[in-house]
């Protein structure tokens, strides 16, 4: 059981426990011995597998190295976790510190999770009709009772040269507003505000005021919309 204590301080089922942070301090090491199972399949998907090299450029999300982030199971959020995500497969991986490997998080255990460069996705259900839904994690660029969701995934596509690679992974993006555990996916701004439920005009007009367009800034775009919708239903 040695090789699978690494786990021990970030995935901890704690029930009873919400939004707290695990501390540095080993001193709770020997209390999560005597109550945590260790099931090897209930802590990790198991090994990682490696994307085919014919296959060019990566699958990963921001960066190809491991780089500590944080990660939420159970309403714990444990910070400081080696994470890297594999957007192609939409999997959260960490690193194996006693046989040097990628290993999954097994998707159905993680909450949310938090790169280094501070991109936060977290793991929601439904939307089974989007085709790149796949394990449910999406960025979340907002707090509150609407969302506003970014699917970034990747896909490959045929490489037409002559090349030692058969194919190119591809990046590409879809985005949500998610609210009362519905799915909405925007497309155009003329969709918003029925999604919103704002009167479109004073929508449009706020929106201008704030200078920011879709189709060039679309995260800022809705994370603004969300704001402004707010404000509107506040008046």
């Amino acid at each position: 059981m040695k090789e699978i204590k690494f786990f021990i301080l970030f995935l901890v089922f704690a029930s009873s426990a919400r939004a707290q942070v695990a501390s540095d301090s080993l001193k709770y090491l020997a209390s999560y011995k005597q109550e945590i199972p260790y099931f090897q399949e209930l802590i990790t998907g198991g090994q990682y597998a490696e994307a085919p090299k014919t296959i060019e450029g990566h699958p990963f999300y921001f960066s190809r190295q491991f780089e500590n982030g944080s990660l939420q199971i159970n309403g714990i959020t444990y910070p400081q976790v080696p994470l890297m995500y594999d957007s192609y497969r939409d999997q959260v991986l960490t690193f194996h510190p006693i046989y040097n490997q990628k290993i999954l998080i097994n998707p159905e255990k993680v909450d949310q999770f938090r790169l280094a460069n501070g991109d936060r996705f977290q793991f929601f259900e439904g939307n089974q009709g989007f085709l790149y839904h796949l394990n449910g994690l999406y960025k979340v660029l907002n707090e509150g009772e609407v969302l506003a969701l970014v699917k970034e995934y990747k896909t490959t596509k045929d490489k037409n040269d002559i090349s030692k690679y058969t194919d190119v992974f591809i990046e590409k993006t879809e985005y949500f507003l998610w609210r009362d555990g519905e799915f909405f996916r925007v497309n155009r701004t003329r969709q918003i505000p029925e999604i919103l439920k704002v009167n479109k005009k004073e929508l449009k007009k706020r929106m201008k005021k704030q200078g920011v367009r879709f189709k060039s800034e679309p995260e800022e775009y809705l994370s603004i919309a969300i704001s402004e919708a707010q404000n509107l239903n506040d008046n």
